[in-house]
């Protein structure tokens, strides 16, 4: 069965608790029409890889079948709280453990109740599948893994969908340009943290325009390094790498700043996304 979507999407709670905000208000909109494609192309589970959700010994899968709380983000609590009720694709998570073993990496399996789920995850689920209609499978982002170990981890996320006989959807949940500011701000005022910062977002967005062309991952590097980006950019290595091969354009549909660093809602677009089909 086929990838029918691959997105980035922020994982900042402040588009979403303060929607109205002018600054915010283009992420909100393209969260919209990403929710709307999303929609339309039909998958039947969601792969997801969150900046947020750190790991250190092993690389962890979320196993839980039934996720529900109540998340105080630990550095937006004052604008609100993040409640959350998220099921999980348990037998495809499972293989996703067992597959990233058979990479010769040490996994492992999730599944308390009460478990700290992060914000990006909150974030995106909220703001893709409002009425949390579609599965999940959540993979964490463990600090001791480069680009091209977590982009593998996609690649048997993707493998381990398509074994399944699954329609899915990746979403890389993660910022961009990484400078914030250090100090309050007015929120109706929140601007970009640097110029250089918005060009070398602008760069990457022509690098990831252009597809799958050699150089490409050359390109991230730099921009990584450069703009500090959020995590070394590893949630669009996860994305790239469930894609394979795969032909692709990209549309950015919406892009703006968060309390200075860069944000943006991005879909691959291309022959090689069996879209609505």
């Amino acid at each position: 069965m086929p990838l029918v979507a691959a997105m980035l999407v922020p994982g900042s709670p402040l588009p979403m608790l303060r929607p109205d905000n002018p600054p915010w208000q283009p992420l909100v909109q393209g969260f919209a029409q990403a929710r709307e494609r999303l929609a339309a192309s039909q998958p039947e589970v969601l792969l997801l890889y969150s900046t947020q959700w750190i790991a250190v010994l092993d690389q962890l899968w979320q196993t839980r079948a039934h996720l529900q709380g109540l998340h105080v983000d630990e550095n937006w609590y004052e604008f609100g709280d993040l409640p959350f009720d998220l099921r999980v694709d348990t037998a495809l998570a499972e293989a996703c453990v067992e597959g990233t073993r058979a990479l010769g990496v040490n996994a492992k399996g999730v599944d308390y109740d009460g478990f700290p789920l992060d914000t990006g995850t909150i974030v995106a689920c909220r703001m893709l599948d409002p009425e949390g209609r579609l599965p999940i499978v959540l993979a964490a982002n463990n600090l001791y893994h480069d680009w091209a170990q977590t982009k593998r981890l996609g690649a048997m996320a993707a493998e381990q969908a398509e074994r399944a006989g699954k329609r899915y959807a990746v979403i890389g949940i993660g910022g961009l340009s990484g400078t914030v500011f250090r100090h309050e701000i007015s929120i109706e005022d929140d601007h970009f943290a640097t110029p250089a910062d918005d060009a070398l977002n602008q760069q990457l967005f022509a690098a990831l325009a252009r597809g799958n062309e050699s150089g490409l991952e050359a390109e991230c590097a730099a921009y990584a390094g450069a703009a500090r980006a959020d995590m070394g950019l590893k949630h669009l290595a996860f994305v790239l790498g469930a894609m394979g091969n795969r032909g692709f354009g990209t549309e950015v549909l919406g892009y703006g700043p968060v309390w200075g660093s860069g944000a943006a809602v991005i879909d691959f677009t291309g022959a090689g996304l069996a879209q609505g089909i």
